[in-house]
């Protein structure tokens, strides 16, 4: 880092344009290209570092994480996690887990038990690959072994994309500019290419259609989270995504599943849905903090799963002709 801070402003634009793209992205353009970087971070009045939310060595420290990732990036560097192991440890008086779970790319589990049961914490204990230093005492192997420090704790490397039920950007931009910030940032060559397909297969998940230059603040709860799931699925590099309860987010359940699955997601979902529980190939129960049983979807859970989506559609078709101010006079 030392380098890249003695080396000019113009340099740095010819040889590391990713500089003063992070620069911009913190409403910082140099002007003076004829002095070092170091220097001119130096010169930034202070006012400026308050207006950012962010102080001169707190900038460059950002600036060292967003280059050492750019540089991972690049060289494909990242280990690619083909399994997730979940490791028992106990409940909240004490007691052991008897659990030892494998979790595969490609494959869906959901986590159900009651409010409070500990659902979010087991979410945050794969997100934290936790080695038996949260309260829980659970232990989580990536490819079957111990993931090395220097990646549990890295900023660069995320294992976790979590999706939740809460979604709102404060952002003034527009999709499409929103979506080609982050697959600029993926150093994605054919930008325009995917911009366009995230955009399609969001619109393919949520209930009412956007396009490209709506403003993401103008974004419904259900189209944010349609588009933060199609960019999750195809920008994100994070291979485990995490799904926090998003049984009334206003999307296509079956759909947004289906998509994470064909681009080899592991995915986990806490949920209270019977419908997304049995989309699952298997689910978790948890009381008082631990897992207590690891159920497999029976093929009898399968077909009342068929039984499920039928009662959906016909209550979909009921929201349908609410929305579409109509009496709602029989039942479909």
């Amino acid at each position: 880092m030392k380098n890249i801070l003695e080396q000019s402003i113009a340099d740095l634009n010819a040889r590391t344009p990713e500089v003063a793209q992070f620069l911009a992205d913190h409403g910082l353009v140099p002007e003076e290209e004829g002095i070092a970087l170091g220097a001119w971070l130096d010169r930034v009045n202070e006012e400026v570092y308050e207006d950012i939310g962010i102080d001169r060595d707190g900038l460059v420290e950002n600036l060292e994480a967003f280059l050492r990732q750019q540089s991972l990036l690049c060289s494909s560097t990242l280990p690619e996690v083909l399994s997730i192991t979940v490791i028992g440890g106990h409940d909240k008086s004490g007691k052991p887990e008897q659990v030892s779970l494998s979790l595969v790319r490609g494959s869906v589990t959901s986590i159900v038990g009651p409010t409070g049961s500990g659902k979010s914490r087991l979410l945050a204990d794969i997100e934290w690959m936790a080695q038996r230093d949260t309260p829980t005492g659970r232990a989580i192997l990536v490819n079957g072994e111990v993931p090395d420090p220097e990646l549990r704790f890295s900023l660069e490397y995320k294992l976790v994309a979590q999706l939740s039920q809460n979604m709102n950007f404060v952002m003034d931009t527009t999709v499409s500019e929103f979506v080609a910030m982050h697959a600029e940032s993926r150093m994605i060559d054919n930008v325009s290419e995917v911009v366009s397909e995230v955009i399609r297969q969001a619109n393919f998940l949520a209930g009412e259609p956007f396009s490209a230059t709506t403003p993401v603040t103008s974004l419904s709860g259900g189209q944010s989270r349609a588009l933060m799931i199609a960019d999750t699925a195809f920008l994100s590099s994070s291979p485990v995504v995490l799904i926090d309860e998003i049984e009334n987010a206003g999307i296509d359940r079956k759909k947004a599943l289906s998509l994470l699955v064909r681009k080899e997601k592991i995915v986990l979902m806490a949920t209270h849905d019977p419908i997304l529980a049995l989309m699952a190939e298997r689910r978790l129960v948890i009381k008082n903090g631990g897992v207590v049983r690891v159920i497999e979807t029976t093929d009898k859970e399968k077909e009342n799963l068929t039984v499920l989506e039928s009662f959906d559609n016909r209550l979909l078709a009921l929201r349908t002709l609410l929305r579409s101010g109509e009496l709602i006079e029989q039942i479909p």
